[in-house]
């Protein structure tokens, strides 16, 4: 089940809790964030690439890259077997910012962005059917987990794609994990 717990920066403790799609999509809205529910009913072989995904997923695809300009797309699936879980998870625990508005639509399993604005971390649970989009500024991380499960379709309007700018700041480090 999708999730939003809303901390002050300062605080691991959640302020509020909200897993009413409704809910937790004005409270993201309030701060520039969309969350949208897609319908996410392909069956992926567990050896599906990500050409496979794609072609999927095409039409939704399509329609995004029409409406919002995104330059390319790629396919992010993890499994707990990965051989490079651990090294990405690490990465992507840092505290970083893009230069481009970004958009992750999840086709299977689950994963926990977290959203660092106006003192506030919005921390998301995503599910297979969530599509979240970040505004670009915004400060982020993204925790797997240690036996991480999801496939991801990433957009992005950098046809380079995703290149981030760490803060070097070590708020991650204070917050929960999605273990």
């Amino acid at each position: 089940m999708s999730e939003l717990r809303i901390h002050t920066e300062d605080r691991p403790v959640p302020d509020a809790v909200f897993t009413d799609f409704a809910d937790i999509r004005r409270e993201l809205d309030a701060i520039g964030v969309n969350f949208e529910r897609w319908q996410a009913d392909r069956v992926l072989a567990p050896e599906a690439t990500p050409d496979d995904v794609i072609a999927a997923y095409r039409t939704d695809i399509d329609r995004l890259i029409s409406d919002y300009g995104f330059g390319s797309v790629d396919v992010l699936r993890m499994t707990p077997d990965h051989p490079d879980r651990e090294a990405l998870r690490a990465k992507f625990l840092n505290e970083h910012t893009h230069t481009e508005f970004e958009v992750r639509f999840f086709v299977e399993g689950s994963g926990l962005f977290y959203l660092h604005t106006g003192g506030r971390v919005y921390a998301v649970i995503c599910e297979q059917g969530d599509l979240i989009s970040v505004p670009d500024g915004t400060t982020h991380w993204f925790d797997m987990g240690p036996r991480p499960h999801f496939t991801a379709i990433r957009l992005f309007t950098n046809p380079e794609g995703w290149v981030a700018n760490f803060t070097g700041s070590d708020i991650a480090s204070r917050f929960p994990r999605f273990e």
